[in-house]
């Protein structure tokens, strides 16, 4: 529940900044001359290419979220196994433990968007995000029905 807060407070700090930001580039248009109508034109780019990476953003983590549910609906969620440091980290050897069982799991099933689903989250424990965004794309897609090449 705090991961949905936080990201709920940054996407509407977002879409304030993206308003602002838009506001000065109308007004530089406004100005009239080809300086600023250039420069106007730049700053409107901005904030269109951050809602549209906001909006591909929120679509993915709502995807996910549904992977999630139907994954926990079919009581196929993986367990959290790993040991953690006192502190409350994962601790990195147990992180690899269950990501080779993970990824065993998935090249054993590579057509299950399961697999996939759970080979994601364990990529995540392994602090390995750019992979884990990867495999979570893969579970997405596999679910969707979408062909996914290798």
């Amino acid at each position: 529940m705090r991961a949905k807060i936080t990201y709920t407070v940054t996407a509407a700090v977002l879409v304030v900044y993206f308003v602002l930001v838009g506001s000065r580039g109308v007004l530089l248009i406004q100005n009239g001359t080809p300086v600023t109508v250039t420069f106007g034109i730049a700053v409107l780019i901005l904030p269109v290419i951050g809602v549209w990476f906001l909006w591909k953003n929120t679509q993915f983590v709502r995807m996910a979220n549904r992977l999630a549910a139907e994954l926990d609906a079919e009581g196929g969620l993986p367990v959290d196994e790993l040991r953690r440091t006192p502190s409350g980290r994962i601790d990195r050897d147990s992180a690899d433990e269950v990501f080779a069982e993970r990824k065993a799991e998935t090249e054993a099933t590579p057509d299950d968007w399961r697999s996939w689903f759970r080979l994601a989250v364990a990529y995540h424990d392994a602090r390995d995000t750019p992979r884990a965004r990867k495999a979570m794309q893969r579970a997405i897609a596999l679910h969707e029905g979408k062909t996914v090449g290798t």
